[in-house]
């Protein structure tokens, strides 16, 4: 990720370029990175985080526009309650198109730090489990990871559990639950 830019800048000004750029130009990488915390002055970190949220749930915008944003979104998710919520729709949306797998990637991992939402915890196990073998690897260690950023609540060891046996990811699974002191093995 870019560092912040040596002048504050005006959400709606970057915004407005962004949307007025084509949807491959690298500028529109450049307006994302410039959108994390310490770069807005004018405009709130609320709306920043929906403007990020509509760009990740866009399946036309610029791939790596998407990645970016989910980055930040990661990073700094927004205290708001209502913009959180938003994020985590776009998150979702994200990580469910089938034909965006270095977004989904992103987005996954980015969900975790929206994991307390239920809707969430479903859709990180799902993707950590793989129940229908056709997740794509990537998507399944990043909802592992995600996971663990998460840190340790019943709900996550018991899917780090059931992941255990799994010959890909069960040996992470296990080390995860040893470092948040639980036995791979039995309930906490």
């Amino acid at each position: 990720m870019s560092q912040p830019p040596e002048h504050p800048v005006q959400l709606a000004r970057l915004v407005e370029e962004f949307h007025a750029l084509p949807a491959d130009d690298d500028r529109r990488l450049e307006i994302i990175a410039a959108l994390d915390p310490g770069g807005i002055t004018t405009g709130t970190a609320v709306d920043a985080a929906l403007f990020l949220a509509s760009v990740v749930a866009d399946p036309h915008a610029y791939e790596l526009a998407r990645v970016e944003a989910a980055t930040i979104l990661r990073l700094w998710p927004p205290s708001d309650p209502a913009a959180a919520r938003s994020v985590v729709r776009a998150l979702l949306s994200a990580s469910n198109h089938p034909d965006e797998d270095l977004v989904r990637q992103y987005a996954v991992h980015a969900l975790g730090s929206y994991a307390d939402e239920p809707a969430v915890h479903e859709a990180l196990a799902a993707a950590v489990l793989d129940d229908d073998g056709d997740e794509d690897t990537l998507v399944r260690h990043n909802a592992l990871a995600a996971l663990e950023e998460a840190g340790p609540s019943d709900a996550r060891s018991d899917v780090l559990r059931a992941l255990a046996p799994d010959p890909e990811l069960g040996r992470a699974a296990a080390r995860v639950l040893t470092a948040w002191d639980r036995t791979p093995d039995a309930p906490a």
